[in-house]
């Protein structure tokens, strides 16, 4: 079987909804559905796909994550939207599923760089990190001194 998604960034996929957005067939007859993501950044998205038990190959024009049985192609088209052509042992409501679960590495990705960027330019600004913990929810809460105060 064969389903596409398209990986609507979560601001355009609320104005989509409101305009009624669908699943539907292309003109070969593959399942196209549209979903929601707040994936952009191609690095990420490939640590995401690793993250998922994937088999991640990149090249300029795409990126293609290998699970048992499903193949995925990522391409982001010239407006910046990714798609995801699914291939294999796969149908609407898998590949759907398999999108919720990048999505959601993805967010631990974005988490893990923005927390690296936070402590590597903290000194900078003054501060030291005097504590770090992670939440029930994987929420991380830093607690930053102002250095040279008391």
């Amino acid at each position: 079987m064969s389903v596409s998604l398209i990986l609507l960034p979560l601001a355009v996929a609320a104005v989509a909804a409101a305009h009624g957005a669908t699943a539907g067939r292309d003109q070969d007859g593959r399942v196209v559905c549209q979903v929601q993501t707040r994936m952009r950044d191609e690095s990420l998205l490939t640590a995401a796909l690793a993250d998922t038990a994937a088999v991640v190959a990149a090249d300029r024009d795409a990126i293609t994550a290998d699970w048992a049985g499903v193949r995925a192609v990522f391409q982001r088209g010239d407006d910046g939207i990714w798609s995801a052509h699914f291939t294999g042992d796969v149908d609407e409501r898998r590949a759907v599923e398999i999108v919720g679960a990048v999505d959601a590495a993805y967010g631990r990705q974005v988490q893990r760089a923005v927390l690296e960027r936070l402590r590597a330019q903290a000194p900078a600004a003054g501060l030291r990190l005097e504590s770090e913990e992670v939440t029930e929810d994987a929420s991380v809460r830093l607690v930053f001194a102002v250095e040279g105060r008391s």
